[in-house]
């Protein structure tokens, strides 16, 4: 045998080692993939057992949910009226006038304790 035909026997078994490898890692993720989906697959089943009550008033709650819907326009327009006249308007600016003293002078009496008489006032 020639040396090409060893190479080429030699290339051969290494891609079917290769593949092997991978078909191995692909079925080893797909039965975690198969595990997780039984377990999803037992929820949706708890989901439909306990939706199965509620079913019965389904047709109840639409009908319920249709009246309000149809209510929300009238509510709706007598909202925009209550905050219509529930605007704050501000009051009209006036003139301010300064702030005056409550006296012209102001006087202590400590001075008149101690026998001081600033001035000569009584």
């Amino acid at each position: 045998m020639t040396l090409l035909v060893v190479l080429t026997v030699v290339a051969i078994a290494l891609l079917i080692a290769e593949l092997a490898v991978y078909l191995f890692i692909v079925g080893s993720q797909l039965t975690r993939v198969a595990t997780k989906l039984e377990g999803c697959s037992e929820v949706v089943w708890d989901i439909k057992r306990n939706a199965e009550p509620i079913k019965s008033g389904v047709i109840r709650i639409n009908s319920t949910g249709r009246v309000i819907a149809g209510a929300l326009p009238l509510l709706y327009a007598m909202a925009e009226g209550i905050v219509i006249g529930a605007t704050y308007k501000a009051a009209p600016k006036t003139e301010s006038v300064p702030v005056q003293p409550a006296m012209k002078q102001r006087r202590t009496r400590m001075h008149d304790a101690v026998g001081y008489n600033p001035g000569g006032q009584s």
